[in-house]
């Protein structure tokens, strides 16, 4: 499954949490969900439902299209 990297940056950004701390609270490497926000990394359905909760957000929004 390939999330809307943009979509988690702008989030966590958003939401005042760093990347060290996402992967505190999701238990995956940083490196990691760094490809995934870069698009270089897709992500399990398990590790996406782990960033929206440790974002707070459905995971909808995590998924989204790009808007143009």
């Amino acid at each position: 499954m390939t999330p809307n990297g943009t979509a988690i940056r702008t989030i966590r950004a958003a939401c005042n949490v760093s990347l060290r701390e996402l992967a505190l609270r999701t238990g995956r490497d940083r490196s990691f969900l760094s490809r995934v926000e870069r698009g270089l990394a897709g992500a399990s359905e398990e590790t996406i439902r782990a960033i929206a909760a440790a974002l707070a957000v459905p995971v909808a929004a995590l998924n989204r299209e790009e808007q143009p």
